[in-house]
């Protein structure tokens, strides 16, 4: 369904505060839920069970967008930190960039536990579910890392803010992401992400820098950022049940459905990995949050090594990048949605990767990070138009599975992409950084051409009506290719 599409027809059925109707039957749980939903909404108004979400209907999900735009400031600043505290921990334990990249590398294990727990949340505990899980982990994780133990434990801990905000992320993008007005929303959700991503390098590098605080002292902050998230989720989504998540996953429900002992069905993550899409979208996020965050992870080391910068203006640096990120999520996500969502990505990664290589190729700090901030803002809009795509492309009910699937796995690439860089760095310098990087995002570009829809706008669409395969599109470009060098010929 066209998420612009026109006015709610009228009906005999409670919204629920997630926005989606609770059945009027004798069912005592949905009729339950409907009621509940009732007293949220705090409105007798009804629509009909095809209609799409808004952000502002019911009232609830204006503060539920709020919530969860805070919860992706702190991911961002979660995620962000550990680049610009790499030199000072490195210091701190007189360990290798290969054993300082674990702290990269362990964090996919939780993304990876997320993505595949997602849908069972999802289904036994609803949103209320995450809304208390995921804030739980990060704070049991960072109350650990301020303990500052052995090396060996560290990488350990930083599994649990992997896990909780790989939760978060499959979790709220896979429900903004079947918003009207999506592209939008998912601009300003992963806009606060890089906000925080931008706020937390500044943070951290002032308080060792300037304030000549150990590195640790950094989670101290985060403990309280978390623990406020913690309040807020659980306040605005305690009536987000797993009866209203059900009630809204089996309606039209495809036939990847299995029952889950008590008689109802949901959509199972075995079916909806066995869709090429979920897997094709989930190796570009993963390539994306990859690049994205090797570069906001090794930005500080690279300007210190190889473009001799002083401490603080390294770490100004990455802030100009995650600035840039933010912004281009924030604005470009209008565009986006104008032009379509497979041209524009497109096009964004061209101009990313012209931006990558002269970051490379010109050795001047103050070209750098010039260069380094506008790649930031046009690789901002890369991630909120691959979901946009996927809720295109993918039948709706498996949007929650696959979305969330593709989200939390793809997040795994903020471990592994990182991780690489410093591995190849402790033997061959950190200039490796620029050359990886390049590779990954021309292999992103040739990923992207693979999804059907062509250039054309409205080409997701049409690919879904058509059944249109993967890599049909590339096929037939070299095809035609092929017969104008015969002509030629």
């Amino acid at each position: 369904m066209d998420p612009n599409s026109g006015p709610m027809a009228l009906s005999s059925q409670q919204p629920s505060p997630d926005g989606q109707p609770a059945s009027t039957s004798q069912d005592p749980e949905k009729a339950g839920a409907a009621a509940d939903s009732a007293r949220d909404d705090g409105s007798s108004q009804a629509v009909p069970s095809h209609a799409v979400e808004k952000w502002n209907e019911p009232r609830i999900n204006i503060y539920r967008l709020l919530v969860t735009n805070y919860s992706f400031v702190i991911m961002g600043m979660s995620d962000a930190c550990i680049g610009p505290l790499i030199p000072y921990i490195e210091e701190y334990y007189h360990i290798s960039y290969t054993l300082v990249s674990l702290l990269f590398l362990t964090s996919f294990v939780g993304y990876l536990v997320a993505a595949l727990s997602n849908n069972l949340v999802h289904h036994h505990l609803g949103q209320r579910g995450v809304a208390l899980i995921a804030p739980s982990a990060r704070i049991l994780g960072y109350i650990l890392m301020c303990m500052h133990l052995p090396f060996p434990a560290l990488p350990v801990f930083m599994m649990l803010p992997g896990f909780g905000s790989g939760l978060e992320d499959s979790a709220w993008n896979a429900w903004i992401g079947n918003m009207a007005s999506a592209n939008e929303l998912l601009g300003f959700l992963h806009g606060s992400y890089g906000l925080g991503a931008t706020v937390g390098p500044l943070v951290s590098t002032a308080m060792v820098v300037r304030g000549g605080l150990p590195w640790y002292a950094y989670f101290y902050l985060m403990i309280g950022l978390a623990s406020l998230e913690l309040v807020l989720t659980t306040t605005v989504f305690w009536g987000a049940t797993a009866a209203r998540y059900r009630a809204k996953a089996t309606r039209g429900g495809s036939a990847g459905t299995a029952s889950d002992g008590s008689g109802k069905k949901r959509t199972t993550t075995r079916a909806v990995m066995r869709e090429p899409i979920t897997w094709l979208l989930s190796v570009f996020l993963l390539g994306y949050v990859g690049a994205e965050n090797a570069l906001g992870g090794w930005i500080v080391t690279f300007m210190l090594d190889v473009r001799h910068a002083a401490p603080f203006d390294a770490g100004l640096t990455v802030t100009f990048f995650w600035l840039g990120l933010a912004v281009g999520r924030v604005t470009m996500g209008f565009l986006t949605g104008q032009i379509g969502e497979k041209r524009a990505i497109a096009t964004y990664l061209i101009l990313a990767i012209a931006l990558q290589t002269l970051y490379w190729l010109i050795p001047s700090f103050a070209a750098s990070a010039v260069f380094v901030s506008f790649e930031g803002f046009f690789l901002g809009p890369l991630f909120p138009g691959a979901i946009v795509a996927a809720t295109k492309l993918l039948p709706v009910d498996y949007h929650v599975s696959a979305i969330g699937f593709a989200a939390a796995f793809g997040g795994g690439g903020a471990a592994v992409v990182p991780f690489v860089v410093g591995a190849v760095a402790s033997s061959r310098g950190v200039w490796v950084l620029q050359p990886i990087v390049l590779a990954v995002l021309a292999f992103l570009l040739l990923v992207w051409l693979a999804l059907p829809g062509g250039l054309r706008r409205g080409g997701l669409e049409h690919a879904r009506e058509t059944d249109e395969k993967i890599g049909q599109q590339v096929v037939m470009a070299y095809r035609w290719v092929g017969k104008m060098f015969a002509k030629d010929s």
